[in-house]
């Protein structure tokens, strides 16, 4: 019963937490299930997330910037989210290929189709059953994540992060059925009780196939 569940949205979002959420919840129903994340989650991923999130004395262009976040996201389809579905897991991933649209789309301003084609290629064109957008003003967002340490992209100005938010928001408009945006500035219960109600409507559907 593999199940591909997202969680998008912009700093300070809250879809971690909400990840982990709902990663605990199929574990304590027996579900099996993987959490993972972007980048990162491989040993190759981890190395790269450091210079894509943490260098201080390198300069990325945005093209390399893509190119680095789809090597972490080849190596971690290959290597973990495509086994771990084709045992019957449930993956859940913190950050997909929608965070590259978003932020190095929109918000860098790179070609959408050149994005496309590379997200494609890394992924093997996997894409999730379901996107989870998270989905906050962006001083709210900010303003959360003061005092946890701000890495590259929470240091960007104001203007690019509200270009990945109005990214994010016209993503979900183009595919309504693949994706659950959910206000994230309501509770955390609350939001995790919306999640839960989506997700448990997918595994039952997965259940009667």
């Amino acid at each position: 019963m593999s199940l591909f569940i997202t969680f998008e949205g912009g700093e300070g979002s809250g879809k971690s937490y909400q990840a982990r959420t709902i990663y605990r919840k199929l574990v304590r129903l027996a579900v099996p299930a993987l959490l993972t994340h972007e980048p990162g989650g491989t040993p190759l991923g981890e190395r790269l997330t450091r210079l894509l999130k943490w260098a201080k004395d390198t300069d990325l262009s945005p093209i390399a910037e893509l190119m680095l976040f789809n090597a972490s996201r080849a190596q971690l389809v290959t290597t973990v989210i495509k086994p771990a579905l084709a045992s019957g897991q449930a993956v859940i991933c913190d950050r997909y290929t929608d965070s590259t649209v978003a932020y190095q789309g929109y918000g860098r301003g790179l070609d959408m189709a050149l994005i496309t084609a590379i997200n494609h290629a890394a992924t093997q064109g996997l894409t999730p059953d379901l996107a989870i957008l998270l989905d906050v003003p962006v001083e709210i967002g900010l303003a959360r994540k003061q005092g946890r340490g701000a890495d590259r992209f929470h240091r960007e100005d104001l203007s690019f992060h509200q270009r990945v938010r109005a990214g994010y928001l016209k993503l979900a408009a183009q595919e309504p059925s693949r994706w659950l945006v959910i206000d994230g500035a309501r509770p955390k219960d609350e939001i995790a009780r919306i999640i839960w109600e989506r997700v448990s409507r997918l595994l039952a559907y997965r259940q009667d196939q």
